[in-house]
């Protein structure tokens, strides 16, 4: 018996000094401490206990504010508001430009005294210290080109030498202003 017993210790250890018994050890080790962790923590699914997630979907939109998806029909155009007397958005960003062109070859206080009065106090804040000579067009290519946002606010698009200058026009409480100005390559 003890030549049997000698033969199942040397197989057993054998077994357990090889690659194959060294991952069965592991296995048995990580399934062990798995089903520890399940019979300790209980049933999956609380019955009776207090949950914190929600039991209808989150809605992050008001359900009555309607379909946010595809338009079947694009919407419908919206007219800038003109005071009576007052310049329309067209003509301020034709204006604008025109000033806007002539900062080369000017002082920086020059330039900026022709845009100010056609600029909002944000552009102008904005705008205090820019050298005139950055501009990087000399002459208008074609009249402005708006693209109606709101009653009170408008892109303005216009065409130049050699890109395109995009204004945004906005009317709060007064005559219509320049509130942004962008530069595009072509």
């Amino acid at each position: 018996m003890t030549s049997v017993r000698r033969a199942l210790e040397f197989l057993f250890t054998r077994v357990l000094r090889s690659r194959l018994g060294v991952a069965l050890v592991i296995a048995v080790l990580v399934f062990g401490v798995i089903g520890g962790a399940r019979l300790v923590s209980g049933p999956t699914e609380p019955t009776t206990a207090v949950t914190t997630r929600p039991t209808q979907p989150i809605a992050s939109v008001d359900p009555e504010a309607g379909d946010d998806g595809v338009l079947a029909s694009p919407p419908t155009a919206v007219a800038p508001r003109v005071r009576p007397g007052e310049p329309t958005p067209e003509q301020v960003a034709g204006r604008f430009t025109t000033a806007w062109l002539t900062g080369p070859g000017s002082t920086g206080d020059a330039w900026q005294a022709r845009l100010r009065p056609l600029s909002t106090p944000a552009l102008v804040e904005k705008m205090t210290g820019a050298d005139p000579e950055t501009v990087p067009a000399r002459r208008s290519t074609g009249p402005p080109a708006l693209r109606p946002r709101t009653e009170s606010y408008v892109e303005a698009r216009v065409p130049l030498d050699n890109g395109t200058l995009r204004l945004d026009l906005v009317a709060a409480d007064g005559p219509w202003l320049v509130d942004a100005v962008d530069w595009e390559r072509p």
